[in-house]
């Protein structure tokens, strides 16, 4: 696992900067659609997105690295092809622009937020970039309440936008979401299963975190006018950018530092959590996995954490993470070049997908 923050290379400071210029460009429609929530859902959701204290009154904010919506613009960006800003100066009204897919990004970061307000109910956390998590704070009806309205309103920037890649690009959406929930469903599932093979592992990952990632990307090609080939081959991209996004936010769950993620040491360790570095571990056929199994069987101490990440890095789980991400990363790249043969217009999406598979927290 790299041991500084990509935003020091080259790959990360052009990933930063696209994730900024990301914020400022969804932001405000963001906040406007979430503004516009009655009574107490709007009261939690501002309180989620870091906007305002539990009692209403104005935070600093922290809605989050805003990757998927950056996807959904850099998406847009590289399907315009070689030369892209003198075409965007040139496309018809409505049609070819960047920003023209600032309601799919705000779409997608909508429906992000949605599965994150669910999970911190059925993971039972109780902190989230930095903070008390909103079901802590509001209880758990409103929690979950909340987030269906979310989920409602990323249709909703859809269906009422008039660019025509808007019915396409809701019909993916609403695909994806289904998709995304069988996965975190089976994530639970195995949490009660012993026997969790690292192919279903694999197979809960990408449709838990990959199809949203990809969704991101297709609809991003949608709005640039790409036709469904090329919008499958960037949702294809983007499931295995996903999945090794998922490798690396499952090594940050067990070895991140709690001052960066805002969760304490070892967290899905404590939850014993079947994450793909654990599941790699207790398929091993080690003396390794058989020590974590062991402590996966009862309630984790805080020794018992320390001892199975330890059990998780000896049986080789953090090695096989590390490289099937990488692996993830070079067939997420051959996606790529389907959909842009020049991959030199497709520097955005690199970039992204180079910082969230070297971040560490």
């Amino acid at each position: 696992m790299a041991t500084t923050e990509a935003v020091g290379t080259g790959e990360g400071q052009e990933a930063a900067a696209l994730l900024e210029r990301t914020r400022e460009a969804v932001n405000p429609r963001l906040r406007r659609t979430v503004e516009g929530l009655p009574g107490s859902m709007r009261r939690v959701a501002m309180y989620h997105f870091g906007w305002e204290g539990a009692d209403g009154t104005p935070a600093a904010g922290n809605a989050g690295k805003a990757i998927r919506p950056a996807l959904v613009l850099a998406a847009a960006r590289a399907l315009r092809g070689p030369g892209g800003a003198e075409k965007e100066d040139r496309g018809k009204e409505g049609r070819g622009k960047e920003e023209d897919a600032v309601r799919a990004a705000v779409a997608v970061e909508l429906a992000h937020n949605f599965t994150l307000l669910h999970d911190d109910v059925i993971d039972k956390d109780v902190r989230r970039r930095g903070r008390a998590t909103a079901w802590t704070v509001f209880g758990i009806p409103d929690a979950v309440i909340t987030g269906d309205a979310m989920m409602a309103l990323a249709l909703q920037q859809l269906t009422e936008d008039p660019h025509p890649a808007s019915a396409s690009a809701a019909t993916r959406l609403a695909n994806c979401v289904i998709e995304l929930c069988a996965g975190q469903q089976a994530d639970c599932a195995f949490e009660q299963r012993p026997d969790v093979s690292l192919d279903e592992c694999l197979r809960m990952a990408t449709a838990k975190t990959g199809a949203l990632l990809g969704c991101a990307c297709a609809l991003g090609s949608l709005y640039a006018g790409a036709g469904p080939d090329e919008a499958d081959a960037m949702d294809a991209f983007g499931r295995e950018a996903g999945l090794a996004f998922q490798l690396i936010d499952d090594l940050i769950g067990i070895w991140g530092d709690p001052a960066h993620t805002g969760k304490p040491a070892g967290a899905d360790l404590i939850a014993r959590k079947k994450s793909l570095p654990v599941v790699a571990a207790l398929t091993s056929g080690t003396a390794a996995g058989a020590e974590l199994a062991e402590l996966y069987a009862g309630p984790m101490t805080g020794d018992d954490v320390r001892r199975a990440a330890d059990a998780v890095d000896r049986a080789g789980g953090r090695d096989w993470a590390q490289a099937h991400a990488a692996d993830r990363m070079g067939r997420a790249v051959q996606q790529l070049s389907r959909a842009v043969p020049d991959l030199g217009a497709a520097g955005g999406l690199l970039a992204l997908a180079e910082f969230v598979t070297r971040r560490t927290r």
